[in-house]
C-alpha cells in the first residue's frame, strides 16, 4: 500500500502468517507497529491493521523488503534479502517518498548490505529520498519497548517534517 509523493513509505521485513492470511501489514496482535505509530504521532489514534489504507491520507504508505511469508523473519535468506531490496531501490525510485523507513535494522543490514548500520538516519539515499532504520516492533523485540520505540518513530516524524497528530498535543 504505497502511493507517489509519500512523506514516509514504512517498509516492514516480510509478511508473517497472520498478514499474508489477512492481507494486512503488522496484523499479529503482538506486533507494536500500530500502537508506536499513534505514541509517536504519525497518526491521531492506534489504526488496526484492517485500516491501512488511512495510512496515505496521513502521508505515509507500508510495504516490505520481502514479499514471501514466514513465521518468522529469521527464516528468510540473505539473498531474499538482497533481491529484496533491489526491488525496494526500484520501488523508491518509482515513488520517491521523502524517507524510506526500515523497520528492522537486521533486514536494513542485509538488504543494503551495510553491515554497520545502526537505528536511526542513514547516509546512503536514493535518488532524493532519504533513509532511515527504525527497530522492529515485533514482539519478539526484547531489546525495545513500545515507548522507546515510539521515541525514534517520533525523531523520524520530525525529521519527515510531519506534522504531531497526536490530539493531545500542541
Amino acid at each position: 500500500m504505497a502511493a507517489a509523493g509519500l512523506g514516509v513509505l514504512f517498509c516492514g521485513i516480510n509478511p508473517g502468517l497472520m498478514s499474508a492470511a489477512t492481507g494486512h501489514h503488522f496484523a499479529r496482535p503482538g506486533n507494536r507497529f500500530w500502537p508506536v505509530l499513534r505514541l509517536s504521532g504519525f497518526t491521531p489514534r492506534q489504526l488496526a491493521p484492517s485500516e491501512q489504507d488511512e495510512l496515505l491520507t496521513y502521508g505515509l504508505g507500508i510495504t516490505n523488503v520481502v514479499a514471501r511469508a514466514t513465521a518468522r523473519a529469521d527464516e528468510l535468506t540473505d539473498e531474499e534479502f538482497r533481491e529484496g531490496g533491489r526491488l525496494l531501490v526500484a520501488k523508491t525510485e518509482l515513488l520517491r517518498p521523502r524517507w524510506l523507513a526500515v523497520v528492522g535494522i537486521t533486514a536494513y543490514r542485509t538488504a543494503f548490505g551495510e553491515r554497520r548500520a545502526v537505528i536511526g538516519p542513514q547516509t546512503r539515499t536514493i535518488g532524493t529520498t532519504r533513509i532511515w532504520a527504525l527497530p522492529n516492533p515485533s514482539g519478539l523485540n526484547a531489546h525495545w519497548t513500545a515507548e522507546t520505540m515510539a521515541r525514534e518513530f517520533g525523531r523520524l516524524r520530525v525529521a519527515a517534517e510531519l506534522p504531531d497528530r497526536r490530539p493531545d498535543a500542541v
